[in-house]
């Protein structure tokens, strides 16, 4: 039974013998996102994927493959990390609801005065009929 720094080498000569038997296009097959698919790299070298994290020297020749894998345009180049801005926390606004009550009961009270204006129109349509039809009764002396 292999202690772990000798299963450590084992891997380690397992990963280089799988990398030199790989080619840019099998590389280009196991690519998540920027980097490549360690599952899949751990299958094929018959490693457990913890390893891949887990033993310093299997880490670094990983990352120097990637590393050159992306200077020949195989890997697509790493994407920055969104650098946060110390900024202070966004303050509650308390009267953020208050401004959503007060909108909602401005359009209710727009709705209204526009329904309003129109009946104002319309009674003042029927008062100017009315008022002409008034006022010939009365020259006609039906009405005192």
């Amino acid at each position: 039974m292999a202690n772990g720094q000798q299963k450590a080498r084992q891997n380690l000569e397992a990963f280089q013998v799988w990398q030199a038997t790989q080619s840019d296009d099998d590389f280009k097959q196991i690519i998540f996102e920027d980097k490549l698919n360690r599952g899949e790299v751990a299958k094929a070298v018959g490693c457990g994927k913890s390893a891949l994290t887990q033993n310093p020297a299997l880490k670094k020749a990983l990352a120097l493959l990637e590393e050159n894998l992306r200077e020949k345009g195989v890997l697509p180049q790493l994407k920055q990390p969104i650098k946060k801005s110390p900024e202070k926390p966004k303050q509650y606004d308390n009267t953020a609801n208050l401004k959503q009550l007060n909108s909602k009961r401005l359009s209710t009270l727009e709705s209204e005065n526009i329904e309003l204006k129109a009946k104002v129109n319309e009674l003042e349509n029927k008062l100017k009929r009315y008022g002409e039809l008034s006022e010939t009764l009365y020259e006609m002396g039906i009405m005192p």
